[in-house]
């Protein structure tokens, strides 16, 4: 629900309930729409057609009672003009209310036709949800959850489903000569009756849909153009991808992409794309990703625009999965919808899943495992600490805004695969084939979806409903044994969560390797974890073992030896070496890495940085992971780099962070001192190898750009050296190697994905050793700004890689980012790109004297008002303060949010945020 401003000083902002909905007694089933586009005025005129609601049950509704239509509304957005009913002037009290929020029209008879007229602002909507101007200048809407009601009044509500029988816009046509809608074109020419140069079009979409799908695009446009036909229909579907006309030359990636995920969505699932026209349209002013409007997807530009020069390798990749992702939309979430927002994940986890597979399809499916696994644990597992915790399917909300979370889009991802992990490829096909049979055209929820499965394979999936209710992160403990005499192995798990409702079913998969050959005695099994504690006997294993467990990390959970137990890091080292199972083969280097740099951080003598450190270093930890190392950095026999790349890289900061519990004083800087100290001794102890192994990849391959698994990998190969070896910067001569390194790699780079890895080990050059390597580091910094050439996604590059160099007067930097003639807060990704890469440093956002938390929340109390929706999202840097010891960070992370709390005006989305962070 939206509060005004004037609202938020007297009363707190309401919340909804899940266990609270209602269906409505009257929908719209129909609506036409008129938009008459004008600089500093917009006029919206509706139609929209009454009906009694056919999903309600006879015994639901009362013809003698009074059912009012109730219509969404925010009166900070909209004013109304008129109403009609059939034809009669409506009057505010006698026949209808009004509200900051809502419309209600007394009483009005199924069948009837209601007229409303509004006026609107886009010009002056910074909020950038509903209709807005972005630049270029263009008009574009984002109505998902709560955007419609910010252009007209309206059901705004997933389970009111119209048809969108037709959408007249009218704009300049010489400003706006582009005018597009949901569906397909019905009509479009010149406005003859005026003098203004002013011209229009008509769009229809025969597919009933929920508000939050609608979509109006006007603006001057370049774009590229092709077609598909599709399988076994033969439907000829016109393709077209807009953009800013300067940037349509970076468009032909994203059009590839979209010819994959349809030929992917018809092989996999058998579903083809049902329109004769599919419209996408990039926009630089955008607060999500992307949008899957029916047949009109608008886009942040971040996610579709890509060409050498301006996009990484992982601009690439993004764009392929973020185009995936919203094509995909249009069975899991177009045709099929949710009915009511607490049911977010069955469209969202469900379509991450789908366009996870298929970025698996088409590069590594082993990387990207790792990577979903790397942001799962790294956000959502963070999430589930904190007080944002929240089952997939929330019981509650104020702000829907906010629950576009890491845990309903991707812990459900992880439902989503864990049904497919127990039901197999075939029988998730059949699940999803009888979900489309069932409830196609139909607003539904996750039950709908679960039954689907477990009919569909005759499978008792009851228990496994718990984990739609059950917020955290599961934790399985692990015992095992084994007894020669009886050849029989055994393993016992024991779960606990925060459920209420019992038990969860988890799959657990695993593998058995033979302890000297690295044999696989057992290939992959899954076993059906339901009772708190079970035991699993394995018969006939004439061998002693070494369990590879989680396969594949086949659940969302935590698993941990039982009783406290330390890991069996010996086991970790042969499982690193010879496991068969991809994930947990980079899982066991990862785990010891991570051991590694614990113990380095609880080491009390700060001598550890330099490896001549026998006492230390001389440990078994140390030894497996040089073995690891060594290991992966001589094996020049694969030729998939990027599993290479993975090995060597030291776990993150986050995931790092993640795995020390609430509570036991966790120390920000110490983590990031630590991974760095450890990092540096790989890079001193492999030098060489490093360099040798660097070159090789410098020299190897084609001169041609080429964005293929194999390429990018080796590419990533190469920059995860380079950062090894810039790393090495201790004296004098280190320092001036490094930086030589650094600048060389820049200057004959060939691509962004280069420019950028040199940028980034550039930018953290403090020169404390060698004065000139300043001068290297502000000339190519520089460099790279005046070659951006006023490249908006460049230039996020340009603010993201300095607010996050590891620099000593990092704040004061970006606080003169921030003063930057390109820097500007009413950008949702230039904010991002500084503000958000800023709280991801951890030597800045986490000073010791609480700076960093005081400018955070100084950028927020200024950025509220203009943009709610990325407000909230950046302040989720500062409710973790109970992760951190009170006395020194958690108390001045908590006084920020305190200051926060008090602001007058404040948003919902980010009192909701505050609110709970305190709380």
């Amino acid at each position: 629900m939206s509060t005004t401003t004037d609202d938020v000083d007297t009363k707190k902002p309401t919340e909804i309930f899940r266990l609270d909905y209602k269906p409505l007694d009257l929908i719209v089933s129909k609506i036409n729409m008129d938009f008459n586009i004008r600089d500093g005025k917009t006029i919206v005129e509706s139609e929209m057609f009454i009906e009694k609601n056919p999903k309600l049950l006879e015994n639901d509704w009362d013809p003698n009672a009074i059912h009012d239509l109730v219509l969404d509304g925010d009166e900070t957005s909209i004013t109304l003009l008129e109403v009609t009913l059939d034809g009669k002037v409506l009057k505010e009290g006698d026949d209808y209310a009004l509200d900051s929020t809502k419309l209600i029209i007394k009483n009005p008879p199924s069948g009837s036709l209601l007229k409303t007229r509004v006026s609107i602002v886009p010009e002056d909507n910074t909020q950038l949800s509903g209709l807005y101007q972005s630049s270029g200048p263009m008009y574009c809407t984002q109505c998902e959850a709560m955007g419609f009601r910010r252009i007209t009044y309206y059901p705004d509500r997933p389970d009111n489903m119209a048809v969108f029988e037709r959408i007249r816009l009218e704009a300049d046509k010489e400003n706006y000569p582009i005018l597009l809608s949901n569906g397909n074109l019905l009509e479009e020419g010149d406005v003859v009756d005026t003098e203004d140069g002013r011209h229009y079009a008509i769009w229809s979409d025969p597919y009933p849909k929920p508000s939050y799908l609608f979509a109006i695009v006007a603006g001057k446009l370049g774009k590229i153009s092709d077609s598909y036909t599709t399988s076994p229909s033969g439907r000829k579907v016109d393709l077209n991808i807009y953009s800013d006309p300067k940037d349509a030359h970076k468009l032909q990636y994203a059009m590839t992409s979209l010819k994959n995920s349809m030929d992917w969505d018809q092989t996999r699932y058998g579903l083809e794309y049902d329109l004769d026209l599919y419209n996408i349209v990039a926009v630089d002013s955008f607060n999500m990703g992307a949008m899957e409007n029916k047949g009109l997807n608008v886009f942040n530009t971040a996610y579709v625009l890509a060409d050498p020069e301006t996009a990484t390798d992982s601009d690439y990749e993004r764009v392929e999965a973020v185009i995936g992702h919203e094509y995909f939309h249009n069975w899991t979430g177009n045709r099929v919808t949710c009915r009511d927002w607490f049911q977010l994940t069955l469209k969202e986890g469900l379509t991450v899943f789908r366009d996870q597979e298929f970025s698996g399809d088409m590069n590594s499916a082993a990387v990207k495992r790792i990577e979903g696994v790397q942001m799962l644990r790294a956000s959502q597992f963070a999430q589930d600490a904190g007080p944002m915790s929240h089952s997939i399917r929330p019981n509650s909300y104020i702000s829907m805004d906010n629950f576009y979370t890491a845990t309903v889009y991707n812990k459900g991802a992880e439902i989503i695969r864990m049904y497919q992990t127990l039901v197999g490829v075939d029988g998730f096909r059949k699940g999803m084939d009888l979900y489309f049979e069932r409830h196609d055209g139909s607003a539904v929820t996750c039950d709908e979806f679960l039954s689907a499965m477990s009919d569909a394979n005759n499978i008792d999936l009851s228990q496994f409903s718990n984990w739609y209710s059950t917020p955290g992160t599961p934790i399985v403990t692990y015992e095992h044994s084994y007894s020669s005499d009886t050849k029989k192995w055994t393993l016992t798990l024991t779960q606990s969560s925060e459920s209420t409702l019992g038990p969860l079913h988890i799959p657990i998969s695993i593998g058995l390797l033979d302890k000297t050959s690295g044999e696989e005695v057992l290939s992959t099994t899954v076993l059906n974890l339901k009772e708190e504690t079970q035991v699993f006997e394995f018969d006939d294993i004439d061998r002693d073992v070494i369990p590879s467990l989680l396969r594949g990390f086949s659940a969302p959970i935590k698993l941990i030896p039982a009783d406290g137990a330390s890991v069996d890091e010996k086991a970790l080292a042969y499982l690193a070496a010879r496991d068969t199972d991809g994930f947990n083969k980079w899982e066991s280097t990862q785990a010891l890495s991570t051991s590694l740099i614990f113990q380095v951080m609880n080491d009390s003598d700060d001598s550890v940085e330099l490896l001549g450190d026998d006492a230390f270093y001389s440990s078994k930890t140390w030894t497996y992971v040089q073995e690891a190392f060594e290991r992966t950095l001589e094996n020049y026999d694969s030729n998939d780099y990027s599993i290479l790349a993975y090995a060597l890289t030291l776990p993150s900061q986050g995931s790092l962070t993640e795995l020390i519990d609430t509570g036991d004083d966790v120390d920000p800087i110490a983590i990031h001192t630590a991974r760095g100290n450890v990092k540096k001794s790989l890079a001193r102890k492999f030098q060489i190898q490093l360099k040798k192994r660097y070159d090789s990849l410098t020299d190897d391959g084609d001169v041609e750009f080429k964005v293929d698994s194999t390429s990018i990998g080796r590419r990533l190969l190469r920059n995860v050296c380079l950062q090894y070896l810039c790393s090495i910067s201790t004296t004098e001569e280190e320092q001036t190697i490094a930086a030589a390194l650094a600048k060389n790699h820049y200057e004959t780079a060939t691509c962004m994905t280069d420019k950028v890895s040199a940028l980034n080990c550039l930018a953290s050059m403090d020169g404390s050793a060698a004065a000139s390597v300043v001068n290297d580091r502000d000339e190519i910094i520089q460099r790279f700004y005046e070659e951006a050439n006023g490249d908006a996604l460049v230039l996020d590059k340009w603010f993201a890689i300095q607010a996050m160099a590891d620099l000593p007067d990092i704040l004061d930097r970006v606080k003169a980012l921030k003063e930057h003639p390109d820097f500007t807060l009413k950008n949702p990704n230039r904010c991002r790109s500084l503000i958000g890469g800023f709280t991801a440093n951890p030597g800045g956002f986490h000073a010791a004297n609480g700076d960093g938390y005081k400018f955070v929340r100084s950028v927020l109390e200024e950025l509220d008002p203009i943009n709610a929706s990325v407000s909230s999202r950046l302040s989720s840097s500062l409710i973790t303060w109970k992760k951190y010891n009170f006395e020194s960070r958690g108390k001045l992370m908590k006084n920020e949010l305190e200051e926060l709390s008090k602001l007058t005006p404040i948003s919902d989305d980010l009192f909701e945020i505050v609110s709970k962070g305190l709380n």
